[in-house]
């Protein structure tokens, strides 16, 4: 178990693009998605610190050195007319992983939603990530089998904004 006097959860600041950008591009090798991944950390620092803020990150860092983070946005109940909190990517580097800090992270972005008075905080997880599933329900997550996931990207998103 990590010693929490080494651990530090902060916001994330500008020069911490390039550092976030790379536990990204980790995650997304972990996932196997690679591929996926066409953006850059200008394209973060933008939507983090930029005039129109659409995501906030949460990094956790061990004595000194980034070790994962949270990236997180709000978004709406219109049934609570609340707002909620959206987690859209938790990463822990994997030889870091075990000792505390998903669980703090997660914790962190909750402590925020309850601050914020929203009625919900929200994810997605892989069907096939059987370790983050039992992890999030040990944290109390139900995991909702009856929802499923639309997503319109690339050339079909472009349609379907000009009619």
């Amino acid at each position: 178990m990590i010693a929490h006097s080494n651990l530090i959860l902060r916001f994330a600041e500008p020069d911490d693009c390039d550092t976030l950008f790379t536990l990204i591009k980790a995650l997304a090798e972990y996932e196997k998605l690679s591929h996926a991944v066409t953006g850059n950390s200008l394209a973060l620092k933008e939507h983090l610190f930029g005039s129109v803020k659409y995501v906030e990150a949460i990094l956790a860092e061990y004595t000194g050195q980034a070790v994962g983070f949270a990236l997180f946005f709000h978004n709406y109940s219109t049934f609570l007319t609340k707002p909620g909190i959206y987690l859209e990517d938790i990463f822990v580097l994997p030889e870091y992983r075990h000792q505390g800090i998903g669980k703090a992270l997660l914790t962190k972005v909750a402590q925020i939603a309850v601050e914020r008075n929203c009625g919900r905080l929200e994810w997605s997880v892989l069907d096939w990530n059987e370790p983050a599933i039992k992890f999030y329900r040990r944290m109390g997550a139900v995991i909702l089998d009856e929802w499923q996931i639309c997503r319109v990207t690339g050339e079909a998103l472009a349609d379907l904004g000009n009619g």
